[in-house]
Parts: C-alpha cells; sequence; structure tokens
C-alpha cells in the first residue's frame, strides 16, 4: 500500500483509541503496573512518568504502596498519544491538547482546531513523502533497466 492509498483510505476505528498492535491486555484486567504498560506500549517506566509529571498523563491512580496503577483508559490515551506522536505533534501541543480535555466538553472547539492544524500538517508531510516516493521509484526503475558496469559485461 503506497503513501497515497493509505491517505485516501477509510480512517481506522475513530471510535476508539485501543491498539490492536498485537498486544492484548489481558480479559477482564483493568489495573496494571507501570511494568505491564511499558511491556504493552514499548514505552519505558521513565517515559511513563515523565508524561504523568509533565501533564500529557492524567492522573494515574495508585495502590496502598504508592505503585501507579493504570486503568484501561490509560492505555487508550497512551494508544492515542502514541497515534499524536506519530503526527508530529509536538509535545507542548500534546500537553494542551491533555489539559483541553482535563478542562471538559466547553473545550471541543479549540481540541478540534488543534487536531485540525495537526491533519493538514500530516497532510503536507504526506505529499512530501509521496514526492520523495516517485524519486526513488523512478530511481529505482532507472538502475533496474540500467546495462550492468562495465566488469560484468566483458566478465573480468
Amino acid at each position: 500500500m503506497t503513501v497515497v492509498q493509505v491517505a485516501k483510505s477509510k480512517p481506522s476505528n475513530t471510535t476508539s483509541c485501543e491498539d490492536d498492535s498485537g498486544h492484548p491486555r489481558p480479559t477482564g484486567q483493568d489495573q496494571y503496573t507501570i511494568s505491564e504498560v511499558a511491556a504493552w506500549t514499548g514505552l519505558s517506566a521513565h517515559t511513563l512518568r515523565w508524561y504523568e509529571r509533565i501533564g500529557l498523563m492524567p492522573h494515574v491512580d495508585r495502590s496502598h504502596t504508592g505503585q501507579r496503577r493504570f486503568s484501561n483508559r490509560d492505555l487508550d490515551w497512551l494508544a492515542f498519544v502514541g497515534k499524536l506522536r506519530l503526527t508530529g505533534m509536538p509535545v507542548a501541543d500534546m500537553v494542551r491538547y491533555a489539559e483541553l480535555v482535563r478542562s471538559g466538553d466547553h473545550t471541543y472547539p479549540d481540541r478540534q482546531a488543534l487536531l485540525e492544524a495537526t491533519r493538514l500538517d500530516v497532510l503536507q508531510r504526506i505529499a512530501e513523502l509521496q514526492d520523495t516516493l516517485t524519486v526513488l521509484d523512478f530511481k529505482i526503475s532507472t538502475y533496474a533497466g540500467a546495462c550492468p558496469p562495465r566488469q560484468e559485461r566483458t566478465g573480468a
């Protein structure tokens, strides 16, 4: 599938941010340690703590011993943050988006504007990548149709 085909395809599940990357969550479980979340998301425990410290993660519940206990909702949020990271959205904008979410439904217009601006950036990057792909395809076809190097033609 080319970049353009991906851009034209229907968006995947837009009502949920659940990750379908082959890391299934345990059935019936809604409490995860930081090491379990790190294994599931591929993020380090340090990164997860940093996300919480800068306000990118909502408040994470803690056990009676002070250990973080992440919920399925937290995992959904982290999956969405992962998508935002793939867009190239700056961390400051991701934190701003998280603040807007925590502020309530009245921030929908601001959230929409932020996501629409990010979408435009993604479309621009897709166009740039499509141009790059065209150049690569041209070069590959040039080499595929080229004569073998002189050394190979003479058998030397």
